[in-house]
């Protein structure tokens, strides 16, 4: 009887280069800030998909949408002027 095994070394080997680098989990961290005023915006259009949308339910997204849209204009306006990375425009 053969038996068929998976490879492990091949799927769950370690490698230093696997995880991210410092520059990295800094710009996770600069990005922070619109990602949770993303997920906010989420969390109030999740909140109407079972029902139509009260005057409440309205109120929180449009709240919501403006919170996520000044996180992103704060984080552009913080990284105007800095360099991406591989020379891209």
């Amino acid at each position: 009887m053969d038996h068929i095994v998976t490879l492990q070394d091949p799927v769950t080997a370690f490698a230093p280069w696997m995880e991210p680098t410092a520059a990295e989990l800094a710009a996770i961290e600069e990005e922070m800030p619109v990602i949770l005023a993303d997920v906010d915006l989420l969390d109030a259009h999740i909140a109407t998909l079972d029902r139509p949308p009260t005057e409440l339910d309205a109120r929180r997204i449009r709240r919501a949408r403006r919170r996520a849209l000044a996180a992103r204009a704060a984080l552009v306006n913080r990284t105007t002027g800095t360099s991406l990375p591989g020379g891209a425009a």
